[in-house]
């Protein structure tokens, strides 16, 4: 039964991975992720049911669009396994099973996948563009405030730690809000601090820590290969604003998460 429940698991997390890509290939075009149809972007033919069902879809149409047979991105495929084997994961951490599934016992793998969809959306199009899209930035900002919410009515969580962090959310918002625009000024960094406060209100200390340090270590060695292949290819200047600084944190905490779960799989 178990096996069961965690096959149903699965199948809602590939569904979340296939909406992964729909969303940040649209979300920066400006592009509706909900009523708008979902098509071919090399052909822009309409996509039949058959041709959206997650990872089964890609395997028996060989990796290519049904009707202009482009070949699909292997990544698609990729993120659609990992976010359905990371959902089966949580809920195993969070020791949800048939024995003890209720609804509020799945209260909290739902924040979570909520809260992957902020942080997933906002490292890859970080990834793409080099920017933090203000629009995913707001839907995380407001999922860590019901989930602050959550935590202080039904779990009788301290208030104070989130009230530090709702102050910081203020604090960076009105910055970006009415200073840095107002002179025109890039609040990239500004934005990038929002949304690490999102991953402070969801994470406790020692994967907040973690999070930074591994962020860190994948900047600096981030400059060390482009310093490597800056010796090999010529004077090819580094910029540090050039950097996505929003996918290697993205990238750190959903590394550290999955490693603290494997820590506890194997416990």
């Amino acid at each position: 039964m178990n096996i069961f429940l965690y096959a149903i698991i699965f199948i809602c997390g590939t569904m979340f991975g296939s909406f992964y890509t729909l969303a940040v290939y649209r979300i920066p075009k400006n592009i509706d992720i909900v009523k708008k149809h979902s098509y071919c972007p090399n052909c822009n033919h309409k996509l039949g049911i058959l041709d959206l069902i997650p990872i089964l879809s890609y395997i028996f149409l060989g990796g290519k669009c049904r009707y202009c047979k482009q070949k699909i991105r292997p990544r698609y495929l990729i993120l659609e396994i990992l976010s359905g084997c990371a959902f089966v994961l949580l809920a195993y951490t969070l020791n949800i099973n048939v024995y003890t599934v209720t609804f509020v016992k799945a209260i909290p793998l739902m924040f979570m996948a909520l809260y992957f969809t902020a942080v997933v959306l906002i490292a890859a199009i970080d990834k793409e563009y080099r920017s933090i899209n203000k629009k995913v930035l707001a839907y995380g900002i407001c999922i860590s405030l019901l989930y602050m919410i959550y935590l202080y009515v039904i779990e009788s969580n301290s208030i104070y730690r989130y009230a530090i962090y709702l102050a910081i959310y203020i604090i960076l918002l009105s910055i970006s809000t009415f200073v840095l625009r107002r002179f025109a000024k890039d609040d990239y960094y500004i934005d990038l601090l929002l949304y690490y406060t999102i991953m402070l209100m969801f994470m406790d200390g020692i994967i907040s820590i973690f999070t930074l340090s591994l962020f860190i270590v994948e900047v600096l060695l981030h400059i060390i290969i482009r310093k490597i292949t800056k010796n090999k290819n010529g004077n090819i200047p580094i910029k540090f604003e050039k950097i996505p600084l929003g996918f290697y944190l993205g990238a750190s905490n959903i590394l550290v998460i999955f490693m603290m779960c494997m820590a506890n799989l194997f416990k």
